[in-house]
C-alpha cells in the first residue's frame, strides 16, 4: 500500500519519526516522504541523514496553522500524525498550549486531510489517553475521539481514520532508560515510586504495528501492540545493579502504572496474535465484522495494564537490549 505513494509525517523530526522515515524508505520506497514539523534545527539536523535521497523532504509548519497544512497535504496519499504537546509536566503548567497543539491541531488535520483528499491517516496515541489522569492525557483522549469520528465527518470523501495507541518506547529521548544511563557513574537513582511499572515497546515494533494499521483499518479502529512490562525498580538495576534507589514521589499528572485498554474499552476491545483492537463505539461499527475480522472479543471488565500483563521482561533481557543498541539510545 505504502510502496511508490506520497507520505507526510507531522511531528516528523522526533524519536519514532527518524524511525518511521528510515524503515519505510527501506521496505516500500515511497515517491516522496515529507517530514513537517516546527523546528528547523531539528529539520536540519535530520536532513544530514538524507542528502542526496530525493524521495525525502523536508516542511516547515506548525499543525496549529490550518492554511500551511492545507498547503503541506497537496498530493499526499498517507498521513502518520506524530506531532504532539507530550511532556505529562509542560502539560500540566502550560494547559493551553498543549490544547491548542493536541485538540485544535488534530482537528485542524482532520478538516485538510479530508479536503484534500487524503486516503489514510494514523494518529500516534498514548497510553495516557486510556483513564487519563494528566492534560496530556485528556487532550490526547479527545484527539483519539477526534479521529475516530472523522470517518463519520469525512461523509462521501472516502477519507479514512485510526489509532496507535503504545506507551514507553525503549531508550527514544527523554524515556528512562536513557535517564538512568545519564546518571549511571552516581551512587543513586531517583525513581519516583518502588511500585511502579511501564511497558516496553520499541521503536521498531510501533513502526510495524503502524504499517499494519494502514494495511488492516477500516476507520475508528485503536490498535495496540501486545508488549511485556518492566516494574521500574528492575529498569534502574538493568543499568546500575549496585545503585540505591530514592524514591521521590509520583510528579504531577504522573501514573503508577501504565493502562493501553481500561474496562470500559473492554465491551468494544477484540484480541489478535499480537496486537488488541478497541473498535468505535458509534454508528454500530464495533460490530461490523469488516474492523472484527478474525479477533476474538475480550472478556467483558478486561483492562490492559502495565501492572496486570502476563508478559514482563527480565533485567537480563533488557540489558541484553542496551548493550546492542548503545549506539540509539537517547540519540533519536
Amino acid at each position: 500500500m505504502l510502496s511508490n505513494s506520497n507520505i507526510l509525517i507531522t511531528g516528523g523530526t522526533g524519536s519514532f519519526g527518524h524511525s518511521f522515515v528510515l524503515m519505510t524508505l527501506k521496505k516500500y520506497n515511497p515517491k516522496r516522504l515529507v517530514i513537517y514539523s516546527r523546528d528547523e534545527m531539528k529539520q536540519w539536523e535530520m536532513a544530514r541523514l538524507f542528502i542526496g535521497d530525493d524521495r525525502v523532504r523536508f516542511f516547515i509548519g506548525d499543525i496549529r496553522d490550518k492554511d500551511r497544512l492545507y498547503r503541506a497535504l497537496d498530493g499526499i496519499d498517507y498521513v502518520v500524525h506524530a506531532a504532539a504537546t507530550k511532556i505529562v509536566p509542560t502539560a500540566e503548567y502550560n494547559p493551553f498550549e498543549c490544547v491548542k497543539t493536541n485538540v485544535i491541531g488534530a482537528m485542524n488535520l482532520i478538516d485538510a486531510c479530508i479536503d484534500k483528499k487524503v486516503k489514510r491517516i494514523i494518529a500516534l496515541s498514548t497510553d495516557k489517553a486510556s483513564s487519563p489522569a494528566s492534560l496530556y492525557g485528556a487532550t490526547k483522549l479527545a484527539s483519539d475521539k477526534l479521529f475516530i469520528s472523522g470517518n463519520a465527518y469525512s461523509g462521501e470523501h472516502n477519507t479514512i481514520f485510526s489509532v496507535v495507541r503504545y506507551g514507553n518506547v525503549m531508550g527514544s529521548r527523554g524515556s528512562v532508560i536513557p535517564f538512568f544511563i545519564s546518571k549511571k557513574s552516581e551512587d543513586t537513582l531517583p525513581i519516583t515510586d518502588k511500585r511502579m511499572t511501564r511497558f516496553m515497546i520499541t521503536l521498531e515494533q510501533s513502526v510495524r504495528l503502524v504499517w499494519h494499521a494502514f494495511d488492516d483499518m477500516v476507520g475508528g479502529e485503536i490498535y495496540i501492540k501486545k508488549i511485556p512490562s518492566m516494574k521500574v525498580t528492575d529498569i534502574a538495576h538493568s543499568v546500575n545493579p549496585n545503585a540505591r534507589l530514592e524514591f521521590i514521589g509520583i510528579r504531577p499528572g504522573e501514573k503508577l502504572h501504565e493502562e493501553m485498554i481500561s474496562k470500559e474499552d473492554s465491551l468494544y476491545t477484540y484480541a489478535y496474535d499480537d496486537y488488541f483492537k478497541i473498535l468505535p463505539n458509534i454508528n454500530k461499527w464495533s460490530k461490523s465484522k469488516d474492523r472484527i475480522k478474525e479477533g476474538e472479543k475480550v472478556e467483558e471488565n478486561f483492562s490492559y495494564t502495565s501492572e496486570n500483563n502476563q508478559a514482563w521482561m527480565s533485567a537480563e533481557d533488557l540489558r541484553e537490549w542496551i548493550n546492542t543498541n548503545k549506539k540509539k539510545i537517547g540519540n533519536i
